[in-house]
This record gives C-alpha cells, sequence and structure tokens, in this order.
C-alpha cells in the first residue's frame, strides 16, 4: 500500500516555533472535540460551560470522594433514606475508585471549587489524550494520521471525556503506559498503569498488558531483564488497585468495601456470561425522563442512541482487529505499541461484559480510544466513512448525555 502525501512532519524540536508547528494538531483535535460537544449541549438546551452541563448521576460520588473521602452505611441506618425508598442494602460511595478524585483534591487547592476542578482536569487530561495519540502516530500529518485524529474527536462515548468522570485520565494514562512500552521504561509504563488502575476498574487491564509485554517488547535487554520489566511495571500498575483497596479500607474498616457494596447495592461480583451481559446490553433501555423543560429536537430523537452505539463499538474492535490481523500476516510482525494497543482494545471491550456494566458500559468502552493507535496506516478511504458514522453518533449520544438520559 502506498503511503499517504506527507503533510506536515514533526521539525527539529529547538525553539518556541518547532513545539508550536509540532503541538497544533493535538491542540486542533482538542478544540474541534470541545466545540463539538458545546454545539451538541446547545442543541439539547444546556449551559455546557457549567459544572451542572458537565455532571451526571456518579459524577456526585466522585466529588463527594473528593470532598470527604469514603463512606459506607447501610441505607435504612441513615434517617430519612428508608422513606424516601431506597432498599435495605449498602450505600455510600466505594463503588467508586480514587484516582480521579485525588487529582480533583489537588487541583482545588488552587482555590478552584470541586466542580471547576473536575472540569479542569477532565479536560487536561482529554488534552493529554490528543498529545499522546499524536505522538504513538509518529507527529507526522498525512490524511491518514490527520483522520485518525478526527476519529478521536468524535470517538464512541467521547462525551465522558468532558464530564465530571475519570474517563479521559484513566484513557490518558493508559496511553502513557503504551508510551513507555515503546520506549523501554518499565518506570513510565508502571507508573501510567497505576494512575489507569487507580482511577477506574476498566484501568486494571493494563496490568495484563504488561505482563504480556514480556513477549514483544524490551527486546534489546537480555531475557531476564526482560522479564523483570515486564512483571516489575505490571507490579507497579497493580499496586494502583490495592492502593484503591486501601484507602476504601482505612476510610471504612472494610477491606472488601468495594465488592461488597457492589454485591448488595448493584447486583454486581464475579465474572459473568459475556455474551448473556452483551444481551442484556444490547436490550437495555433507559427509563430516566429528559430533564424538565427540556423540549429541544435532539432531545427527543436521541433517546435509544445506546442501542446503535453498541453495535458501532463491536464493529470498530471488528474493523481494528482484522487490519491489525491483516497487518500482522501482511509484514510478518507488528510494532510494540501495536501489541500493547490491541491487547488492551480486545480487554477493554470485554471487561464490561465480564463484570455487568448494562448501564454504563459505554462509557467504559470508550477507553478504547486507545485503539486509534492501530488505525495510523489505515487507508483514508476506509477512515471517511467512519469517521461520518461516529460523527453522527456523537451527536446523538451526546443528545441522551445532555438530556440527563444517560448515567
Amino acid at each position: 500500500m502506498t503511503a499517504a502525501p506527507t503533510l506536515l512532519r514533526r521539525p527539529a524540536p529547538n525553539g518556541a516555533a518547532s513545539w508550536l508547528t509540532w503541538s497544533t494538531p493535538p491542540v486542533v483535535a482538542w478544540v474541534a472535540a470541545t466545540l463539538l460537544t458545546w454545539a451538541v449541549a446547545r442543541a439539547t438546551d444546556v449551559a455546557y460551560w457549567s459544572a451542572a452541563g458537565r455532571e451526571r448521576w456518579d459524577s456526585t460520588h466522585y466529588l463527594s470522594i473528593s470532598r470527604s473521602g469514603y463512606e459506607m452505611f447501610n441505607c435504612w441506618d441513615r434517617a430519612g433514606y428508608k422513606d424516601a425508598g431506597f432498599p435495605d442494602v449498602i450505600c455510600g460511595n466505594v463503588a467508586w475508585f480514587p484516582g480521579y478524585p485525588m487529582v480533583v483534591r489537588i487541583f482545588s487547592a488552587t482555590g478552584l471549587s470541586y466542580d471547576a476542578a473536575g472540569i479542569l482536569v477532565s479536560e487536561l487530561a482529554l488534552l493529554g489524550m490528543f498529545f499522546a495519540l499524536w505522538w504513538l502516530l509518529g507527529s507526522r500529518l498525512t490524511w491518514s494520521t490527520g483522520l485518525t485524529m478526527a476519529l478521536g474527536v468524535v470517538f464512541a462515548g467521547g462525551i465522558y471525556f468532558h464530564a465530571v468522570f475519570p474517563i479521559a485520565l484513566g484513557t490518558f494514562a493508559l496511553l502513557v503506559a503504551v508510551i513507555g512500552v515503546k520506549r523501554g521504561s518499565w518506570l513510565l509504563a508502571g507508573s501510567a498503569g497505576f494512575v489507569a488502575a487507580s482511577c477506574h476498574l476498566v484501568g486494571a487491564v493494563v496490568v495484563g498488558m504488561l505482563v504480556l509485554s514480556v513477549f514483544f517488547a524490551w527486546q534489546s535487554d537480555p531475557v531476564r531483564r526482560r522479564v523483570a520489566k515486564a512483571l516489575g511495571s505490571a507490579a507497579l500498575a497493580a499496586s494502583g488497585v490495592l492502593w484503591a483497596t486501601w484507602v476504601m479500607w482505612t476510610a471504612t474498616g472494610h477491606w472488601d468495601a468495594y465488592e461488597q457494596i457492589n454485591r448488595s447495592s448493584y447486583g454486581q461480583g464475579g465474572l459473568r456470561n459475556p455474551f448473556t451481559e452483551f444481551d442484556d446490553a444490547r436490550k437495555f433501555d433507559f427509563t430516566f425522563p429528559i430533564t424538565p423543560g427540556n423540549d429541544s429536537w435532539l432531545a427527543a430523537h436521541s433517546t435509544g442512541a445506546n442501542h446503535w452505539q453498541l453495535w458501532f463499538n463491536l464493529a470498530f474492535v471488528v474493523l481494528v482487529v482484522a487490519w491489525t490481523g491483516w497487518q500482522l500476516v501482511r509484514d510478518r510482525r507488528l510494532e510494540v505499541e501495536q501489541w500493547a494497543a490491541v491487547l488492551l482494545l480486545g480487554a477493554i471491550f470485554l471487561m464490561p461484559f465480564l463484570a455487568g456494566a448494562q448501564m454504563s458500559w459505554y462509557r467504559n468502552h470508550a477507553q478504547m480510544f486507545v485503539g486509534l493507535v492501530l488505525l495510523k496506516n489505515l487507508h483514508p478511504a476506509v477512515k471517511l466513512p467512519v469517521l461520518a458514522l461516529f460523527a453522527v453518533q456523537y451527536v446523538y449520544l451526546g443528545g441522551m448525555f445532555f438530556s440527563n438520559v444517560l448515567v
């Protein structure tokens, strides 16, 4: 396949002008993503530049962890909970990991409100995602890499990159972990993996990728050192989950607080049949009412976009894996970052169906953004229709988000 013509090559890194030239594509992508999301919010009569416009359901829990830490209690032990209709289950905020809330707490120390800090952390992480993706694409602007960056702007579930959720921060950390593996830095890969795993359970898939990196990374090192780097980075990443467990334990006195609340309140725990869970997600209909007073066309017509999103996500995985497999057969090799990205992509797609996430898989799947690394050399003629479909779907799923239907 003939390489696409180069539109802009990365200049020698000397001086502000060179840095400005190199950083233009990721900054433009971030601005485009922001403007598109603002337009979707406006189409649903929501004030995008407001905390209320960026916060949904779980955002309250993340911000409560930032403000005052973790708590766990029986719902009926608190006055008013039983009368409000809460079942006799465990309540609290221990179903949410501490990575993102702790970063928000750090930013709030500057004097920002917790809500504003949450938005700022998400937006900075999204900007970081575009910079990381740009680096992994080779930092050369061609029609192919340009369209790949554009796919990042309208990526599936990407509306949550702008929300008060850990999705952008966790995805940024996963990309940095891939960069660490490619650069041969086990410390960078493991540290980024720690952040990803401490932000969300889905981020813990990085541990498996790092363990398997012994087979495709660190190739310039002797075998023993290669094993040490793979296992060392994986152990550092896994400590993100251990840290989250420790933080919850010290706050509640229960080392299994996360498991308890998920089992009691959400009926989750243990491995699920992924086919059954996929079918349940496919059939799931949101019954939450549209925000009162919102009578916009998009709010009325976007309900049910989650059904299409599931098939788009599946099609994206099939496309990326098929293209990557073809390159492996053709070239008899993959680059280090390709191995890392394809392992993460597959694990992220499967995780919600193995753990059970009927109502939230679409935001978990947003972290499949890392799969864009694998589309670097896919022909623009294939990317263009994918871009068009993703753009339309982004608007509709965004309509569900801003209508207060998605959780």
